[in-house]
């Protein structure tokens, strides 16, 4: 029993002593970062998007979740991108060609970005797959969603950008 709780309390244990790693809560400032789409372009947040709301959202092509939330985030995007929303999906510790497949096989048009040390995941204070931030133009966080979520949730996030 007690090999048992230390198994399930050690992720917890390891995270709580990450250090730099943190919790990023909603009315924080979203932490700025720099990343690679997997043709090469660097990405900078917030310059690249400075006055625009955005989602980040947090993934992995071996989250069960991801997939399907990927593609509900995908109908939210195209509703509101031209109100000026913009969504980065940043895999977190994965190489681009895994990332390259994924995207492929799923068929967003919204981009990748690559974390593969999961530098910025960590930075964001991610500690599981799916994470997604909703971030005001003005880089503050205004919600975040944690695990898995549907289509609804994520086009009421969505608007709240725009309030």
């Amino acid at each position: 029993m007690k090999r048992l709780l230390l198994i399930l309390l050690l992720p917890l244990l390891l995270a709580s002593c990450e250090g730099g790693a943190p919790k990023l809560n909603i009315g924080d400032k979203a932490p700025p970062f720099s990343a690679v789409k997997p043709d090469g372009t660097i990405v900078s947040f917030p310059g690249d998007y400075a006055g625009k709301p955005v989602v980040i959202r947090f993934w992995a092509d071996w989250c069960r979740f991801c997939e399907g939330e990927m593609k509900l985030i995908e109908n939210v995007y195209q509703r509101q991108k031209g109100r000026g929303l913009q969504v980065l999906a940043i895999n977190a510790g994965q190489d681009k060609e895994s990332v390259i497949a994924f995207m492929r096989k799923i068929g967003v048009s919204y981009p990748a970005l690559l974390d593969e040390k999961s530098e910025i995941a960590r930075r964001y204070g991610v500690v599981g797959l799916p994470t997604t931030y909703f971030v005001g133009a003005d880089g503050i966080v205004k919600s975040k969603v944690v695990g898995e979520a549907d289509e609804a949730t994520f086009e009421s996030h969505a608007q709240e950008l725009f309030r």
